[in-house]
């Protein structure tokens, strides 16, 4: 019953799969479109449509105090709140080769099954290499047609991604990757004041890890198992202040490295397992799923990302009832 507990918790946003970009001169694209796009001709029933291979964690922030004058929410408050998280990488595929991953994940869920959670789902790459949700699907078809290198010389705004990934070199474990928010937020304080800011989880370690088969398909996640029984995985949660020359509407430019920053706390990792069964494979880990203290910026990408999210989990939920119908079925 886990399951549909969330998907109620998620029910303000589940209303966003109905979002549509638009071509100019075609048929509104849909949230379904993206995640169709997304999932391919082979379905993986009662997997995530994107970021399919991935493990639960859990643990706890130890949130360091230094943005409650920034935002009233629980979270940014000095003090201790358990967190349900989730380690992954990009695609469709949930026995896809860890290590071969072009993209990792870090996603939590800060003060689960309360009223003050916060969710974000972070990533390795900082920016975005397009800044709309119609660009965005011409991407990901670009990259089903195999024909990304002419996508990104016909756009331009794709100059920082590609700095960044031409730099980028994934390291041996999940536990030493810097993980980004992407998109920016509004910190909100008690009188309402906004702060636009982005965020990273920065790994406190520089132990760089062995991997002890690199032809295992989950050798990362073997990697990071074999570490927490030494103890557990720690980032430092690094927000980054916008300035007034900063458009927090638009993701793919990175912001000055001269910005203010501020550390938000520590998470600390205590334990993990895999996802099937796990707390974490049931969780929709929706950027727009925020408390109070917190709001979205107008970035595009952002809600196209929630409404994805939102069909995905649908999607899911129903495949995840019709297994249960049918071992009943048979039982």
């Amino acid at each position: 019953m886990r399951y549909f507990i969330f998907a109620a918790a998620a029910g303000t946003v589940v209303a966003a799969a109905v979002y549509a970009v638009h071509f100019s001169g075609r048929a509104p694209v849909s949230a379904q479109d993206f995640v169709n796009l997304q999932q391919g001709s082979q379905i993986q029933a009662g997997f995530r449509r994107a970021h399919a291979n991935g493990f639960c964690i859990s643990g706890e922030f130890q949130a360091s105090g230094e943005l409650a004058a920034y935002s009233s929410a629980k979270a940014l408050q000095h003090g201790s709140y358990p967190f349900i998280g989730r380690i992954s990488i990009a695609g469709s595929n949930p026995t896809a080769p860890d290590l071969r991953a072009p993209v990792r994940s870090l996603a939590l869920t800060i003060l689960p099954d309360t009223v003050h959670q916060w969710r974000t789902a972070m990533n390795t790459p900082p920016v975005m290499a397009v800044a709309t949700p119609e660009k965005f699907f011409q991407q990901l078809l670009a990259i089903q047609t195999n024909t990304v290198p002419q996508f990104f010389a016909d756009h331009p705004e794709t100059a920082h991604f590609l700095e960044w990934r031409s730099h980028y070199q994934p390291t041996q474990s999940y536990a030493t990757e810097r993980y980004h928010s992407i998109n920016a937020f509004y910190l909100v304080d008690q009188q309402g004041k906004q702060q636009a800011v982005r965020w990273a989880a920065v790994p406190l370690t520089d132990d760089a890890g062995v991997i002890a088969d690199e032809e295992a398909p989950d050798a990362l996640q073997q990697e990071f198992f074999r570490r927490l029984q030494q103890g557990p995985v720690r980032f430092d949660v690094q927000f980054t202040l916008a300035t007034a020359n900063d458009n927090p509407a638009d993701a793919t430019i990175p912001w000055p490295e001269t910005n203010p920053q501020l550390s938000a706390g520590t998470i600390v990792i205590e334990q993990a397992s895999v996802q099937e069964g796990g707390a974490c494979n049931a969780l929709n880990f929706d950027p727009l799923v925020l408390p109070v203290g917190f709001a979205p910026s107008a970035d595009p990408i952002l809600r196209a990302r929630a409404a994805a999210y939102a069909e995905s989990h649908r999607r899911r939920a129903r495949e995840v009832l019709m297994q249960q119908v049918a071992g009943g079925a048979d039982e």
